[in-house]
């Protein structure tokens, strides 16, 4: 049984894969796409890297939707992970994520295009921002999350530009 897991998280592509994605995520396990995922193309794509799970986001089209849910619930190495894309409350807050997850020991969202890693009590919230075209003066981002059965979760945000 593995005891470690390196998972790629990943939001807002928007159609767009940049190269550098796959440096970022070489070797990790898993991929989690938080939404606005914006072409199933991208979704084959990464799949080319590791497994990848996603939730749809508000500009996923109806060829998206129906293949993806809108939350997505997990349990790796013994840890709850919760995925949603966040546009369901406009502007997600941290608070309103723990609370819709609670219990989960990572809660990851994207739609507000600004990485975030937060530790709020057990709850590690992230947000990788957005990994597609530029949005105004806003970074290019992923993130890395660190799972181990020893140690609680961590999470890096990975510059893409």
């Amino acid at each position: 049984m593995k005891r470690k897991l390196r998972i790629g998280v990943i939001s807002d592509t928007h159609g767009l894969l940049r190269n550098e994605v796959y440096g970022a995520f070489k070797g990790v396990d898993e991929i989690l796409h938080a939404g606005d995922v914006g072409d199933a193309g991208i979704l084959h794509e990464l799949e080319v890297i590791a497994p990848v799970h996603a939730v749809y986001g508000n500009v996923d089209g109806w060829e998206l939707r129906k293949d993806l849910p809108e939350t997505l619930e997990m349990e790796r190495l013994g840890r709850k992970i919760a995925m949603i894309h966040g546009h369901q409350w406009a502007t997600p807050q941290v608070p309103d994520l723990i609370e819709r997850f609670a219990g989960a020991a990572v809660v990851i969202f994207g739609h507000t295009h600004r990485p975030l890693v937060q530790q709020v009590g057990g709850t590690l919230v992230v947000n990788p921002g957005s990994a597609g075209h530029r949005r105004f003066s806003l970074p290019v981002s992923a993130v890395l999350l660190t799972l181990t059965t020893k140690t609680p979760p961590e999470a890096k945000i990975l510059d893409l530009s």
